[in-house]
């Protein structure tokens, strides 16, 4: 059974830097893409982003370009969120979740992932 643990949230002040860490076990990490979401008190769950199997495709959310960029390191079975020039509004419970299916990329909705880690608070304030 695939289990993703998220690590790496927490309090930062505005303009902060945060880098979360999802690892996943149970199976190889290549088999899937991965992909990040985060939900805020009252709002909707939001992709944030996303990184194909092999790692030569992502997806970065509109919310987060140019500050955010997902990585992953196969061998080490983690993925990455570096997150940069951080603003109250990213505050949220952060979550990686992984795709069953093989795809050229990946996929920005979270219907499309079936495996989820328990998440991970990050608070942007000052």
């Amino acid at each position: 059974q695939l289990q993703l643990v998220e690590s790496g949230g927490g309090l930062v002040q505005p303009g902060g830097s945060l880098r979360l860490s999802c690892v996943v076990s149970g199976s190889r990490l290549d088999r899937y893409a991965i992909g990040w979401f985060r939900q805020a008190p009252g709002k909707e769950q939001e992709g944030v982003s996303c990184i194909s199997s092999s790692g030569g495709s992502t997806w970065v959310g509109d919310s987060v370009k140019d500050r955010f960029t997902i990585s992953r390191e196969n061998d080490k079975n983690t993925v990455y969120l570096q997150m940069n020039s951080l603003k109250s509004d990213d505050t949220a419970v952060y979550y990686c979740a992984a795709d069953p299916l093989i795809r050229l990329g990946c996929l920005s909705t979270p219907e499309y992932y079936d495996s989820w880690g328990q998440g991970t608070q990050v608070t942007v304030s000052s």
